[in-house]
């Protein structure tokens, strides 16, 4: 079967153009917060995982 790409990029659009009314400024808000708190625990984690099989080797 054939598919047509007016008709992914429609459905793509209208499933965005739908979601989008409902999506709140404190949700994206929350989301970037949230996002910044888990990258910045995770980078903590992996250095301190590093430093700790660092430490074990020597």
């Amino acid at each position: 079967m054939e598919t047509n790409l007016s008709i992914k990029t429609g459905t793509a659009s209208g499933t965005v153009l739908s979601i989008l009314p409902n999506i709140l400024s404190e949700d994206i808000v929350k989301t970037i917060i949230l996002a910044v708190i888990g990258a910045t625990v995770s980078f903590s984690v992996s250095l301190f995982l590093k430093w700790v099989t660092k430490s074990k080797k020597q």
